[in-house]
């Protein structure tokens, strides 16, 4: 029995685990959303937010530690000049879990982990409404119909 299981150790060893999340890590830094199971999506989602939120300060010591955990230079790179300054004013939450099925070969429930920020389709669209009024449609009918009796009298003097 574990008693007291914090995270999910993914049936791993722990320098397995530990290089699984890196791995999975620098891959959705680079391709900004990647497809896996749901186990692995939740347990990476806690290993790279604490990096996300390191790499808004831009210094030799963020960098250092987050190094320390990918072992990447092009994704620390990537990290720190794309993905860092569309992320700088969010107070968390830079990750999204959508659940896609399951898979074919073994029924395994997956999912794509996205970083929030860089889906064009949830970002980019902004729905302007219309300043709408509390008017009674009563109000334009007779609106309508001034203007229209204003107009033929108008016409029979000219």
């Amino acid at each position: 029995m574990r008693h007291g299981k914090k995270f999910n150790h993914l049936g791993r060893t722990a320098s397995h685990r530990r290089a699984l999340l890196s791995n999975l890590a620098i891959s959705l830094i680079t391709h900004k959303r990647i497809n896996t199971t749901v186990a692995k999506a939740k347990a990476l989602q806690k290993y790279v937010e604490p990096l996300l939120t390191k790499s808004k300060t831009d210094d030799t010591h963020n960098r250092r530690v987050v190094f320390s955990y990918l072992q990447n230079k092009e994704a620390i790179t990537e990290l720190f000049r794309t993905v860092a300054p569309k992320i700088a004013n969010r107070p968390g939450g830079y990750t999204r879990i959508i659940k896609t099925g399951f898979r074919l070969g073994d029924g395994a429930e997956m999912a794509m982990i996205e970083l929030v920020d860089f889906n064009e389709i949830y970002t980019n669209t902004k729905v302007e409404k219309k300043a709408t009024t509390r008017r009674s449609r009563k109000g334009t009918k007779t609106e309508e119909t001034a203007t229209e009796a204003a107009a033929p009298e108008s016409t029979e003097e000219a």
